[in-house]
């Protein structure tokens, strides 16, 4: 049996290193003037974007073909709203290419529309490569990949749990069956291993649809991050995503506080005077260092193992050498295992940290 999964890794890499070569002559045959650059290859695919780009064929050539799926763009301006599809942009992550829509002229740099200035007809930028001649729009609604994902893992989980639901309708004695039988000794766990000892036994109840959502929400999108195909649409990696996370997390405890709480705070209980005085303004400053290293700490570990991936695969193409192909497979490979792993571990820790908040919130004074 372990002769068969070595044999399965072994496969595995073999196969993805092909895959690089294939890559790696593409990218040598398409522009051998142009240096390859991985800080832009990594952050092209690590922040958001407008439009699922999916793949790429024949790359730098005059036969390059996007295969994506165009989301719509949606902007507010003096002129009033402007909708049309990211397909109109054909993914310049340069910026070069120019949509006239509604008496203006839009153009996508790094991943960000902006309206050229009256008269410009193509953009300028300055030595930090920002832009001297656009400007952005007062209000961008566009729905970007991640917002895409983010509707796409709230359909997944609706999905799951309404299935789940149908399945302990129709059972007998409420016996969990099908999709049922896999959810149920997740949230069994989340309930007796988070909401229970973190919170307590008898005021737990009323944090658990919160906790709950949490959890799978968070698990399901980090997984959506490592799936290929998606181009690196990683939801959880986006600081906007986490700080709204960490921000409802902050709200509900701060109303959940009952008078004991706040005296800990304001008026720490068992102490001379004079600590009092030193401890308060450290309790206030912890009020918001809690919601921020939850913020903080989801964004920097998912980013990272991205990075890390991205980085390691980036090393075939600056030493231009087949032989570092199966050495950067076989990293990104164990990464990803270990990625796999930290889905769920980051799911786990901003659950149960929150929990703790709530628990630390409504305690009792002992």
């Amino acid at each position: 049996m372990r002769i068969n999964t070595f044999k399965r890794v072994a496969f595995t890499i073999l196969f993805l290193s092909v895959f690089s070569f294939g890559f790696a002559n593409e990218t040598k045959d398409g522009g051998d003037d142009e240096k390859f650059d991985p800080k832009e290859m990594i952050l092209h695919h690590v922040k958001d974007a407008y439009g699922m780009q999916i793949a790429t064929f024949n790359e730098g050539k005059d036969s390059e073909f996007h295969l994506t799926i165009p989301l719509p763009v949606i902007t507010y301006t003096d002129k009033g709203l402007t909708v049309f599809s990211s397909s109109a942009f054909h993914h310049d992550y340069h910026g070069h290419e120019i949509v006239e829509r509604n008496g203006q002229r839009f153009v996508n740099v790094h991943e960000k529309v902006y309206i050229l200035d009256s008269g410009a007809n193509q953009v300028t930028f300055d030595a930090e490569d920002h832009p001297t001649n656009a400007h952005r729009p007062k209000f961008d609604f566009s729905i970007t990949r991640n917002v895409f994902m983010m509707w796409v893992s709230i359909a997944v989980l609706l999905l799951i749990f309404l299935s789940a639901a149908r399945r302990y309708k129709k059972s007998e004695n409420y016996v969990p069956s099908g999709i049922a039988s896999f959810v149920e000794p997740l949230i069994v766990f989340v309930r007796d291993e988070i909401g229970k000892p973190m919170i307590g036994e008898h005021k737990y109840k009323r944090y658990m649809p919160y906790l709950l959502t949490i959890f799978f929400f968070i698990w399901i999108n980090n997984i959506f991050g490592l799936i290929p195909i998606l181009n690196g649409a990683n939801l959880s990696g986006n600081i906007a995503f986490t700080f709204t996370l960490a921000a409802i997390t902050f709200i509900i405890t701060t109303l959940s506080g009952n008078k004991n709480y706040w005296k800990h705070i304001f008026w720490m209980p068992g102490v001379p005077v004079p600590m009092k005085i030193f401890l308060m303004p450290i309790e206030i400053i912890g009020m918001f260092v809690k919601p921020i290293s939850l913020m903080i700490r989801l964004f920097a570990n998912i980013t990272a193992g991205h990075v890390i991936i991205l980085a390691l695969m980036s090393l075939i193409f600056v030493f231009k050498s087949y032989a570092i192909a199966p050495v950067s497979v076989a990293f990104s490979l164990f990464i990803t295992v270990i990625e796999v792993i930290v889905t769920a571990i980051q799911a786990y820790i901003f659950t149960i940290l929150s929990a703790l908040y709530f628990g630390m919130a409504t305690e009792e004074e002992h």
